[in-house]
């Protein structure tokens, strides 16, 4: 079996972590785990093998001393844990994070999921506030057509929000 870390050497030691239930395995060679300091488990991080090779690297790129003004929690700490303090600690270390987050997820900004409803007042209300400006628009510039077609495709999108 290789090494999880270098790909090249065989594995000589063998992880295992239970985070909520979910067991996660470490293979790692001699040299991969003196270096990642496995003999002291002070200074091993498998969060930082977890979430991807370097990425306690990548959060130290703030400044080893940097550390979060709610909650105190430093780059080392969530190299250590793998998980931040609180949410003051995401734009404390956003440098660091942005680049890790998109590596982890398929962007940075959470989307969620919307009931069926919700989404269709989103959609219209978005729509309602660009005919508004629209139709502002086309009042400063004199195009009073475009403007009584703006007004009309408003009354039409009030009459669809009402239902």
């Amino acid at each position: 079996m290789l090494c999880d870390v270098c790909k090249c050497n065989d594995a000589t030691v063998f992880l295992t972590q239970i985070l909520e239930g979910k067991m996660q395995k470490v293979n790692l060679c001699d040299a991969c785990s003196k270096e990642k300091g496995v003999q002291d488990p002070t200074g091993f991080a498998l969060a930082d093998l977890l979430l991807g090779i370097g990425a306690a690297e990548e959060m130290e790129k703030g400044g080893p001393t940097q550390r979060c003004p709610v909650c105190g929690f430093t780059q080392a700490d969530f190299k250590k844990t793998g998980r931040l303090g609180c949410s003051s600690c995401y734009v404390t270390f956003a440098e660091g994070l942005g680049s890790l987050l998109k590596a982890m997820h398929k962007g940075t900004e959470h989307v969620g999921k919307l009931p069926q409803r919700a989404h269709r007042a989103l959609e219209l209300n978005d729509r309602m506030r660009n005919l508004t400006e629209n139709l502002q628009k086309a009042v400063a510039e004199e195009n009073y057509e475009t403007a009584a077609s703006l007004r009309d495709q408003i009354k039409q999108l009030e009459g669809e929000l009402a239902t």
